[in-house]
C-alpha cells in the first residue's frame, strides 16, 4: 500500500515508493541555460538543469526560467561540453595578446553613431 500526503497544496503526493532524487534523474546529463532578455544583447547564464536531451532542455529552460516573459532567446548547453579557462592561468593565458597592441581598438577610430561599442 502507498503511503499519501497532501502537504504544500499540492493534492495526494505519494510518499513511499518514490526514489531519493527522482527530480535530479541521476541518469540525465546536466545543462547550463543562458537567457537573453528583452532589452539586453547578451546571453546571460541564469542556472541549470537536468534533461534527457537538447530539446527537453529547451522546453524545461522555457518554463522555468521564462515565467514571467523575461527573454526573448534561450540557449542549453550541455555541462560536459563547455571547455573554460582557469582564472589562475589569467596571466600566461592572455600574456600574449599583450603582444599584439595593434589589435586593440585604441587605433581605431569609432564613430559615434555605432551602439555597444
Amino acid at each position: 500500500m502507498t503511503d499519501f500526503t497532501a502537504e504544500g497544496g499540492h493534492g495526494a503526493v505519494p510518499t513511499s515508493g518514490v526514489p531519493v532524487g527522482a527530480s535530479a534523474r541521476p541518469g540525465y546529463p546536466l545543462w547550463e541555460v543562458f537567457l537573453r532578455g528583452k532589452r539586453g544583447l547578451n546571453h546571460v547564464h541564469v542556472g541549470s538543469l537536468h534533461a534527457a536531451d537538447a530539446e527537453m532542455a529547451l522546453q524545461n529552460a522555457r518554463d522555468l526560467y521564462t515565467r514571467r516573459n523575461e527573454g526573448v532567446s534561450i540557449w542549453v548547453v550541455r555541462s560536459a561540453d563547455i571547455v573554460a579557462s582557469s582564472p589562475d592561468e589569467k596571466d600566461p593565458f592572455f600574456a600574449p595578446s599583450a603582444d599584439k597592441v595593434y589589435r586593440h581598438p585604441t587605433f581605431y577610430p569609432i564613430p559615434d553613431d555605432v551602439p555597444h561599442m
